[in-house]
């Protein structure tokens, strides 16, 4: 359990989870070193990657603990059994399900399950989950949104997702999200295609310097 609590403090002190959305797992690899190369060391490979799984252990087997690996758009608890075994230190959902909360909690394993309403976020903390994945949070409201939730639900730890980039990233944190979630804004598919991994570099510097500039100013 010392090794969860050691990797959540490192996702919140980080700020920035890369989610890793390609139709090929043979890029996985160049791009998870285009993003630590940029400051990003948090990286969620997507379950809707043919071959995410034995990317996950490759990755693990290239980078160690360089790079926290987890995986993203788990659906259920049988899925989250499969990543976790794979290696993946933490599990992110789209969708709230207990069964999946269950399993990471067995494993010993962090656990993002997404929700969007007040009575789904609070469902899915009281069920266990170390972070809440706000999705889509863009679409719903942005900063004010999760502003908004924290009001009363202060003891809640947020992670939006869906829709975060370099400008709004800051406002998000300090709305009172602890990290955000950056997928489509950071690892652009057209550049991966192209193999302009020194842009994507780029990018994730600047998220991590907007991102690390807001948590300051919360702090100060």
């Amino acid at each position: 359990m010392a090794d969860k609590e050691k990797n959540l403090a490192r996702l919140i002190d980080s700020g920035v989870i890369a989610v890793v959305r390609v139709p090929d797992a043979s890029q996985l690899i160049k791009l998870a070193e285009a993003l630590e190369k940029g400051g990003v060391t948090n990286i969620e490979f997507t379950m809707t990657t043919p071959g995410a799984l034995k990317m996950i252990e490759e990755a693990i087997s290239t980078f160690g603990d360089r790079i926290l690996l987890g995986a993203g758009t788990v659906l259920d608890g049988e899925t989250a059994r499969a990543a976790i075994l794979a290696g993946a230190e933490y599990v992110v959902s789209p969708n709230l399900s207990l069964d999946l909360i269950r399993i990471c909690r067995r494993y010993g394993k962090i656990v993002v399950p997404g929700a969007l309403t007040p009575t789904e976020i609070l469902a899915a903390w009281e069920a266990g989950a170390d972070l809440v994945k706000v999705f889509p949070a863009a679409a719903v409201g942005g900063p004010e949104y999760i502003k908004s939730l924290l009001g009363p639900l202060p003891q809640v730890k947020l992670l939006p997702t869906g829709g975060v980039d370099v400008t709004n990233a800051g406002a998000f944190i300090k709305a009172g999200a602890v990290a955000v979630g950056v997928g489509g804004k950071l690892v652009d598919r057209k550049l991966v295609a192209e193999g302009r991994f020194d842009l994507i570099t780029e990018t994730a510097r600047q998220l991590v310097k907007a991102v690390a500039e807001a948590k300051e100013q919360v702090h100060s």
